[in-house]
């Protein structure tokens, strides 16, 4: 058989890929069998770390579908079936090195979500089809291009995402500073109507003191937490804005090295033909 051919077991019957000549960044599967269209597949970056191009994305459709939405006559579909599908999945390596996916949200061309049958018989394509791009000894080629082609787009989005978390940190901050006298005035005005309430027990205070959705006790309680909670949500948004970054300085570094390796190549040429 074709390496580049292959056969996977599905619940709508047997589907046969072959991988058509690898573009820069990318290799396309022609379906046959029990499904008929293509599968796009193209390297990607860890889905937990925007810096690492150890992945590799799975879309249904001759087109990368996170950048291009195949038109609907072009989306696959069962042999026996109308519906075009859209749909992708990612394969990656944990940290143990075992590989892992990730699926999204598949449906037909028209929005609708597909029996269990067909997710699964379209799941098994695109991870048959991730598993043998997964494998190939070109592999750092596809994702070394796949770096190029997603870095501009990644820092933007690692830069907007530094701003955002150093933002909301500052804004949970400030919640956390007014939380201290907000929840004094609580525990005083309680204490108050507490006072009124031994002085006179009257039902009217005896319903201000009980535990009900916007009654003082309850306002007490929510108050008691939130300084502290706000403190611990803004630590974690700068955690968030300094993994950002570094991901950012990661991806910036890359490209430096590349067109230095690039500028390097280029001097080599010249050098060559200079000798000629």
């Amino acid at each position: 058989m074709n390496r580049d051919s292959l056969t996977v077991a599905t619940p709508a019957g047997t589907v046969h890929a072959t991988a058509g000549p690898r573009s820069s960044d990318a290799v396309v599967f022609k379906l046959g069998g029990a499904m008929r269209g293509s599968v796009h597949v193209t390297g990607t970056h860890h889905p937990q770390h925007w810096d690492r191009f150890t992945a590799v994305r799975a879309c249904l459709g001759s087109v990368n579908a996170y950048q291009t939405t195949a038109p609907d006559d072009a989306l696959p579909r069962l042999a026996r079936g109308n519906s075009g599908y859209r749909g992708s999945l990612t394969l990656y390596p944990d940290v143990t090195g075992r590989l892992q996916v990730s699926v999204y949200p598949m449906e037909t061309a028209a929005g609708h979500e597909p029996s269990p049958k067909t997710a699964a018989t379209l799941t098994a394509v695109l991870r048959a089809c991730a598993e043998h791009v997964m494998q190939r000894e070109d592999l750092s080629v596809i994702l070394t291009a796949s770096r190029q082609r997603d870095t501009p787009a990644l820092l933007r989005f690692l830069d907007w995402s530094v701003t955002h978390h150093r933002a909301e940190a500052k804004r949970l901050e400030a919640e956390s500073r007014a939380a201290r006298p907000a929840r004094r005035a609580a525990v005083a005005a309680w204490w108050t109507v507490a006072h009124w309430f031994a002085a006179s027990p009257q039902l009217v205070l005896l319903v201000m003191l009980a535990d009900y959705p916007g009654s003082l006790s309850r306002h007490l309680s929510v108050m008691e937490w939130w300084a502290p909670y706000c403190l611990t949500a803004a630590s974690r948004e700068h955690d968030q804005a300094r993994r950002a970054e570094i991901e950012a300085a990661c991806l910036r570094n890359a490209q430096i090295r590349q067109r230095r390796r690039s500028l390097t190549g280029s001097e080599c040429v010249r050098s060559d033909l200079s000798r000629c």
